[in-house]
């Protein structure tokens, strides 16, 4: 069905299909949508350029890639059946597990008759004449709808390195964000992986396992804490399933970044060095994302943040047997968590067996690919095989790929040329009824993934259903609000240490692009009351659209 009006003095295409809303991916938060759209009785299509639901979990197989935040906390909370019916296998779920997960939901919830797979969405233009968006798909379909949610994912549009000679290589090139989905077998082989971010740091151990010899290029070291991954008990599971309502609500409500840890009440250097030592001692043993969490103020203070780098680099030196290797692996050009800070299961150790050799390449840069090896400006290194792990451009780049058109044929690349502008991160001003999930602007990659995309896209529907209510056929965010919510987030993100690093939440892995801090850091809790108190004064910073004004637009 579609509760979509009729445009006056104007006929579709025979051809063109009209929905409610257009939904562009079928990860977590195109899902979600789908399923909340069908519960308001909305007609809504999703389009999905891979091949299977679930996301950056279908494109991300590369070995040992896994979630960074624990498996019961990464998963949808809005079906209490889903949260008691599944078992997690592991305290951080594999990316199999994951992928099995989306596919669970897209079935369970019967979603897969809306979504079409293997559809790339090429354009989207915006008729100001009847308030309604004409998309256009990769097979040359066309389809109108009076809203477009854009759920593309901020780590999904995969970087390729600009490397001389690169398609010039005779062996295979894999990249982390596009692996094959049959198995890959690296044994014998001689590999050279090029980029020692997360899913470097993640792959490089299981390779170097299979691998006659693994030569790991690195250009910026990382911080990475221990994963301590391990089979979950079915105790563990059911502890967090008799508590999950209030588990969620600490999560949504009284979490910086939407996961559930202590709460620390002190800075780094309110405790003397013995008692400091013992606490960065305890969550290293206890290991992933919540190390950051063990105090309160090492974002914002770099004398305290210097506190928790020492002890990191320490581990590493303690980790690493060669002192030249080690030092080349201990991070000493950003402060710990301006970047996302990874988590490893052995990666540090991976450089003490006699088959993984470290190649720095700040100091002796790749030069070009050969045919059969990669050269430096000091060497020729002989590879059989590489593996890019050279990352995404992240939150903008998968929508820079569709050429968005708003008002006055303006396109959304042209708008965001010098960085992107949002209000909230869910609206862009001149492009009405386009919401985005989990956009520049908000928590989005700072945070736990899906409770973001839950709390996006239930703000999105509830305003949909507003708009329904109200008899309104538009709307868009006010060019006031959004320079006011840029200059916010902005200012926000200058009160701490993330924009001294120069990281993907900058853009700075990007030749050209600009280089704004790009999430919100303000925090899960405070960034939804915000949002609520928007919905809460009329959308407050939105322009609406009456019907009967688009009426009288039609008929002069």
């Amino acid at each position: 069905m579609s509760a979509l009006p009729s445009m006056p003095g104007k006929s579709r295409p025979a051809a063109t299909e009209a929905y409610d809303v257009v939904v562009v991916g079928a990860g977590f938060a195109g899902m979600y949508m789908l399923h909340r759209l069908r519960q308001q009785g909305l007609s809504a299509r999703v389009y999905e350029q891979g091949g299977d639901v679930g996301g950056t979990w279908y494109w991300n197989r590369y070995p040992g890639a896994r979630c960074d935040v624990e498996s019961m906390q990464y998963s949808y909370s809005f079906d209490d059946e889903l949260q008691q019916e599944w078992n997690w296998s592991e305290r951080y779920a594999p990316q199999p597990e994951i992928l099995k997960y989306a596919k669970h939901v897209a079935d369970r919830f019967k979603l897969r008759s809306d979504i079409q797979l293997n559809t790339r969405v090429d354009r989207a233009e915006f008729d100001e004449s009847g308030n309604l968006w004409s998309v256009t798909t990769s097979d040359g379909k066309t389809a109108t709808a009076r809203h477009v949610v854009l759920a593309t994912g901020c780590l999904s549009n995969a970087r390729m390195p600009d490397i001389k000679g690169l398609g010039d290589f005779k062996g295979k090139v894999y990249h982390t964000g596009h692996w094959p989905h049959e198995p890959v077998d690296f044994t014998g082989l001689r590999v050279g992986v090029i980029g020692t971010g997360s899913s470097g740091i993640q792959s490089v151990p299981v390779i170097a396992e299979q691998a006659s010899h693994l030569t790991v290029f690195q250009r910026t070291a990382n911080f990475s804490i221990p994963a301590r991954n391990a089979a979950l008990t079915e105790e563990e599971r059911d502890s967090f399933r008799a508590n999950y309502p209030e588990i969620r609500r600490i999560a949504r409500e009284e979490m910086r970044n939407g996961i559930v840890q202590e709460v620390p009440d002190r800075g780094a250097l309110d405790d003397g060095d013995a008692e400091r030592r013992a606490k960065f001692e305890s969550r290293w043993a206890k290991g992933g994302l919540t190390f950051m969490g063990v105090y309160n103020n090492l974002v914002f203070d770099k004398a305290a943040n210097d506190t928790a780098a020492d002890f990191v680099r320490g581990k590493i030196a303690e980790i690493v047997e060669d002192p030249q290797t080690a030092k080349l692996l201990q991070p000493n050009d950003h402060p710990i968590g301006s970047k996302r800070i990874c988590i490893d299961t052995d990666y540090f150790a991976s450089f003490n067996r006699p088959n993984v050799t470290l190649v720095d390449i700040k100091s002796d840069p790749i030069q070009e690919i050969l045919p059969h090896a990669v050269r430096t400006s000091a060497r020729e290194i002989e590879v059989d095989a590489l593996v890019l792990a050279t990352g995404f451009d992240a939150m903008t780049g998968s929508v820079a790929k569709i050429d968005i058109r708003g008002r006055n044929g303006q396109t959304l690349n042209q708008k965001w040329a010098e960085g992107p502008k949002t209000y909230l991160g869910l609206m862009s001003a001149g492009f009405p009824n386009l919401f985005i999930i989990t956009g520049p602007g908000s928590p989005s990659v700072l945070s736990n993934m899906i409770v973001s995309i839950e709390q996006h896209v239930e703000w999105i529907t509830d305003c949909i259903a507003w708009m329904r209510d109200h008899d309104l056929v538009a709307i868009e965010a006010s060019r006031d609000a959004e320079d006011k919510w840029v200059a916010h987030v902005n200012e926000v993100a200058h009160a701490t240490l993330y924009p001294q690093a120069n990281s993907w939440y900058m853009g700075a892995n990007i030749p050209g692009k600009p280089q704004i801090f790009m999430p919100y850091i303000g925090g899960v809790g405070l960034y939804r009351q915000i949002c609520n108190d928007v919905a809460a004064k009329g959308y407050e910073g939105f322009a609406m659209t009456a019907a009967e004004q688009r009426q009288e637009m039609a008929a002069s």
